[in-house]
């Protein structure tokens, strides 16, 4: 078979004659991907509304504010949005990069402790995710794709 993987997963649908899908493999795994890797912080972010108060104390008990807590939530729940909709996709990736590297060191900073441990080097992970989106943009199914049109 002398077909190539990637001319084999190139199109979800055949366009209409003569003119481009913009719904193909890579752009619907890069939809996909974006929800998936956002799905975490916004279920956190209403998680926090549902146990302010908590939320704030833990967080004094790090040592940071919990004035900042508003501010926590709007990142995580905004930058969401702004992420799975492909809205200035490589801003909010650096700056959401900017804030999980920031949580890993604040809150996940026990390295004697194995599960702080792996939640700091879950934290670095999703930091690399989202630098490769920074660098890659949102794709095709993205508000970001229409604006350069």
């Amino acid at each position: 078979m002398s077909t190539s993987l990637q001319s084999l997963g190139s199109r979800i649908a055949a366009p209409p004659s003569g003119t481009q899908s913009r719904i193909t493999l890579r752009s619907t795994t890069e939809l996909v991907g974006r929800i998936l890797l956002m799905s975490l912080f916004a279920l956190s972010g209403l998680g926090k509304l549902g146990a302010y108060a908590a939320t704030a104390g833990y967080m004094a008990s790090v040592g940071v504010p919990g004035a900042l807590l508003p501010l926590v939530i709007a990142t995580e729940v905004l930058g969401s949005l702004a992420i799975i909709l492909g809205w200035q996709t490589r801003v909010v990736s650096l700056l959401m990069a900017g804030f999980t590297l920031l949580s890993g060191v604040l809150f996940h900073n026990n390295f004697a402790d194995q599960i702080q441990m792996i939640m700091f080097m879950k934290n670095l992970s999703i930091t690399g995710a989202f630098l490769m989106l920074a660098a890659n943009g949102a794709g095709a199914l993205s508000l970001d794709a229409r604006k350069a049109k």
